[in-house]
Order: C-alpha cells, then sequence, then structure tokens
C-alpha cells in the first residue's frame, strides 16, 4: 500500500509559501501592488502579518497535500500524467486548469475584478502548482 509522503507535501507547503512571498514581494511586489490598488502607509508592522502568514502556509500545506492525494491515485492513469516528475506536473497542470483558473475566474466575469490582477494571480498559482507537483512527483 502507497502512503502520503508527509516530508514532500510540508516541503511543497513551503516552497509554495517561499514563491507566494517572491512573487507578492522582491520580484514583482511593485506590480502586485499596483494590480492589486495597494498602497503601503509605511506603517505595516511585520508582527501584525504573522496571523496571516499562518494561516497562507496552512492553506499551502493543504493544498500540497491534496495534491499528493490525488497524485497518489492519478500516477496509475496514463491519462492524466504517470509517475515521476513530468506526471506530477502535468497533473498540477491540469488541476490549475480545472480548479484554480476556472474558480478564480467567476470574481472578473461576476465581481469584476481586475482582470490583469486575476491573471498575474493565476500565472503565480500555476508557477506554484508545477513547483508542488513536482516536488510531490520526486519523492
Amino acid at each position: 500500500m502507497m502512503s502520503i509522503n508527509l516530508f514532500a507535501v510540508s516541503i511543497a507547503a513551503i516552497a509554495a509559501f517561499i514563491l507566494g512571498f517572491l512573487f507578492h514581494g522582491p520580484v514583482f511586489g511593485k506590480l502586485w501592488m499596483k494590480l492589486a490598488n495597494v498602497h503601503p502607509t509605511g506603517n505595516e508592522k511585520f508582527a501584525d502579518m504573522i496571523p496571516k502568514m499562518l494561516w497562507n502556509l496552512l492553506a499551502q500545506f493543504v493544498t500540497a497535500f491534496v495534491l499528493a492525494v490525488i497524485y497518489l491515485f492519478a500516477s496509475a492513469s496514463p491519462y492524466i500524467g504517470g509517475k515521476g516528475i513530468l506526471g506530477g506536473i502535468i497533473l498540477a497542470i491540469w488541476l490549475w486548469l480545472g480548479f484554480l483558473v476556472t474558480s478564480s475566474s467567476i470574481e472578473v466575469i461576476w465581481m469584476g475584478r481586475n482582470y490583469k490582477l486575476w491573471l498575474f494571480e493565476v500565472v503565480c498559482s500555476l508557477i506554484v502548482m508545477i513547483t508542488m507537483g513536482a516536488i510531490i512527483a520526486a519523492w
């Protein structure tokens, strides 16, 4: 019987958390703030962000765990991607397309969210999902 590798899930969650930080901070932070209409006041405190960061890390862990569960079952199917890193990446892309892109598009279609911000977020989530899929499949 195969089981979920919690070490790989944890590493994938941490990698996703770090990528999210990089995309919304040092790498593309200025672009993201412009698209999201975020205007820092200079009074932001790191201590105030810790609870949100912990919730975010938990969300990444849940995503990585679910991805690992689906990979466990899907790796036996040649239709979803098969085994190995490439299979993990293909599965991640299918899940990204079928769930993340489609469910978040509702915010643009019905709620008037800025489509450029949506596009930024779905590209970031694609990179995160591919990374998590590769890490989970590698172990």
